[in-house]
């Protein structure tokens, strides 16, 4: 059998590698099956025995072993005792794929487009960046280090082991008035002044799935979308993707100018507005509360909606979180969008939006097209840490060290850019408006800090003729690491003013 003219195929089409994470009798094994199903070895071919084929390749006899007996779990092969390993190719895998003679892992490649038109869209041209730079701005995440990886581990397998989960995953959704949904309502109630059942809220994956649905219900094409000037570019990605016009409003020191909407539009001409109220994004003014009571009183009036994203409600350093404008309606006119779990990795994260019982009722029918059978092990989860008080508990700990990870960049920032540039103190959330005195190039600037390896994303950068700002996400850096960061930015300041 050392000659077999399989054998010599082996020797010639085979190849693995044993750096790889993945096993070699794995490696092998989707090699042999290849070589099935083009065709290069047909049912009823005898292989050769475990001895002969760890010589061929140079492996353990067991790793030999291993390699036929995953082929015969997954029905490729047959292993008769005394007679040898034979090829029975099995019925719903009998297409053979011709190929050239060459390894097989490099028979066929993908074509890189597509034998057809097809629509494309500019609006949801990536807005990834790649860099090799050790350190990283953002628009203000959470620290993944902070999150209790022993705890999850164990919160998770606890959920796993219920003997109710199967029991849900086998009923509709219709049945699913679930324990999650009724603790979620409960700890929104108890914490952001809602008076709410299930029948006003969906949890979905993330904030941007609850604004894409909601978007898809609400914008027909040419809808006019009110936003701030400087406003969330994901959200607007997905307003002009739905076919919206997108027209923005001044905002100030009082959050988003209500006034202006009056003065510039009229009643029936506005679809919805964008508002992250609580602090906006991306310059972390808070809208007073005559504004929210003059909002809210204009959608009435006018008759457009208001969706409110909350996105970092939880993260409040000082004082009391004002409660949310969709707390007030009482006549229907505001969709709130939110996250719960922050404090949480982010697969155990779920964004969530609360609306008028008819509202939700559509976007349940949107949200089982998009997420049918949704993720009941993470709900699970999430029901019991909000009924123990876990979700709350980790909160208050992160909260504490956030704050100062806030204190020490503000007092890095009087050390070394008090005289170049100007922020407030945010009283909550994870991210500092920084305001540059003179116009530079921000672009310029992002070049020059790469090369001192830190990275700073187009996304967090803000330069028009009136405007030279970074929304600068401090959370995920420890002390340390902030101070490294300033001094590597202002170096890289220094450095662009000295050329100009």
């Amino acid at each position: 059998m050392r000659d077999s003219p399989v054998n010599t195929l082996f020797e010639q089409l085979i190849n693995f590698d044993k750096s790889t994470p993945q096993p070699v009798y794995i490696q092998v094994a989707q090699q042999i099956i290849n070589a099935i199903q083009r065709g290069y070895i047909s049912k009823g071919t005898l292989l050769p025995g475990t001895r002969v084929l760890s010589q061929t390749l140079k492996i353990h006899r067991n790793t030999a072993v291993a390699i036929y007996e995953e082929l015969a779990s997954q029905d490729w092969v047959e292993i008769i005792p005394n007679k040898g390993t034979f090829v029975i190719e099995p019925s719903l895998k009998t297409v053979k794929i011709k190929a050239p003679s060459q390894k097989i892992n490099e028979a066929y490649k993908t074509a890189k487009s597509t034998g057809f038109p097809f629509q494309k869209s500019f609006h949801l041209a990536s807005t990834v960046q790649l860099s090799k730079a050790q350190y990283t701005i953002n628009d203000g995440k959470p620290d993944l280090r902070l999150h209790p990886v022993h705890e999850f581990s164990r919160w998770y397998g606890a959920a796993m082991k219920r003997k109710t989960l199967i029991k849900k995953w086998n009923k509709s959704n219709e049945s699913l008035h679930s324990l999650f949904g009724t603790q979620l309502c409960n700890y929104l109630n108890a914490t952001r002044g809602f008076h709410i059942n299930p029948n006003n809220l969906i949890s979905t994956r993330s904030t941007e799935m609850s604004l894409y649905i909601v978007s898809q219900l609400l914008i027909k094409q040419n809808d006019v979308v009110l936003v701030g000037n400087l406003s969330n570019y994901a959200a607007n990605m997905i307003f002009q993707q739905a076919g919206a016009t997108i027209k923005t409003i001044p905002v100030d020191s009082d959050g988003l100018d209500v006034d202006y909407i009056r003065k510039h539009f009229i009643k029936k001409s506005i679809r919805c507005i964008y508002i992250c109220a609580h602090r906006d994004y991306p310059t972390t003014v808070t809208l007073s509360a005559e504004r929210r009571l003059a909002l809210l009183q204009l959608a009435k009036e006018f008759g457009f909606a208001i969706i409110e994203d909350d996105y970092d409600y939880d993260f409040q350093f000082t004082g009391s979180a004002m409660l949310p404008m969709a707390s007030a309606d009482g006549d229907g006119m505001v969709i709130y969008l939110g996250k719960l779990g922050q404090s949480l990795f982010p697969s155990f994260q779920t964004g969530f939006v609360i609306a008028p019982e008819n509202l939700i009722s559509e976007a349940k029918n949107y949200l089982q097209l998009l997420d049918e059978q949704g993720d009941l092990i993470q709900q699970q989860m999430l029901s019991e840490l909000i009924y123990e008080g876990e979700i709350s508990r980790l909160m208050k700990k992160n909260i504490v060290i956030y704050k100062q990870r806030r204190d020490c960049l503000c007092q890095l920032l009087n050390q070394h850019f008090s005289e170049i540039a100007k922020w407030e103190i945010p009283a909550g959330g994870l991210a500092i408006w920084i305001q540059f005195q003179n116009q530079i190039s921000l672009v310029k600037l992002a070049e020059e800090t790469e090369k001192n390896d830190l990275f700073l994303p187009k996304t967090i950068l803000y330069q028009d003729k009136n405007t030279c700002a970074i929304r600068f996400g401090f959370g995920h850096l420890d002390i340390e690491e902030i101070e490294i960061v300033i001094k590597k930015m202002k170096s890289a300041y220094s450095k662009i003013i000295k050329r100009n």
